[in-house]
């Protein structure tokens, strides 16, 4: 199994690195790519930096258009945005494909394979809820990064978990992240 991961400059860098490693201690594959922003609200939010990330995963430049990503025939079992930025999510309805990022999710929804979007904003507009079901029409999962607490958390690590988890139902992946 290989999975592309695409992580935004929106809050939640931990989201992405959790699901990261979580997928590469699974022995799946993962091919990441980190928008300018994204690398930048990483290494602030989580004090790591993208060397970190290169332990886990091949890690692609977000202009490289020439990257395996950018091509339908590099078969992935599906991508994940996350977190997404609003700014992503406009781009990713629109299928601008200007990036690696936006290109690579573009592949994925044409290919016909799983596409996951993380977004992380709060409040919404109208124009954010529309780009998502614009996604979502297309055969994209939405999940917002809104963990729920039924499994009673009781650090941080568990919140991220949770939503970590969450991914990898989607893929059908086994694992223990949160009790269920």
């Amino acid at each position: 199994m290989r999975i592309a991961v695409g992580v935004t400059g929106a809050s939640g860098a931990i989201y992405g690195y959790t699901l990261i490693t979580a997928l590469s201690n699974l022995g799946i594959e993962v091919h990441a790519v980190y928008t300018d922003m994204g690398r930048k609200v990483f290494e602030y939010e989580c004090g790591l930096t993208i060397e970190d990330v290169k332990k886990h995963a091949v890690v692609y430049d977000n202009s490289d258009l020439f990257a395996a990503l950018a091509s339908g025939s590099f078969k992935t079992s599906g991508m994940v945005v996350v977190p997404c930025s609003m700014h992503t999510l406009g781009a990713l309805a629109t299928a601008s494909g200007r990036d690696l990022l936006t290109r690579a999710a573009d592949v994925t929804l044409k290919e016909g394979r799983k596409l996951i979007v993380v977004p992380r904003e709060t409040p919404m507009t109208a124009i954010h809820l529309s780009n998502m079901l614009t996604l979502a029409k297309t055969g994209a999962v939405v999940i917002p990064a809104a963990p729920g607490f039924y499994h009673r958390p009781e650090t941080l690590d568990d919140i991220i978990n949770f939503m970590v988890g969450k991914i990898l139902d989607i893929f059908k992946i086994e694992h223990s992240l949160y009790m269920r």
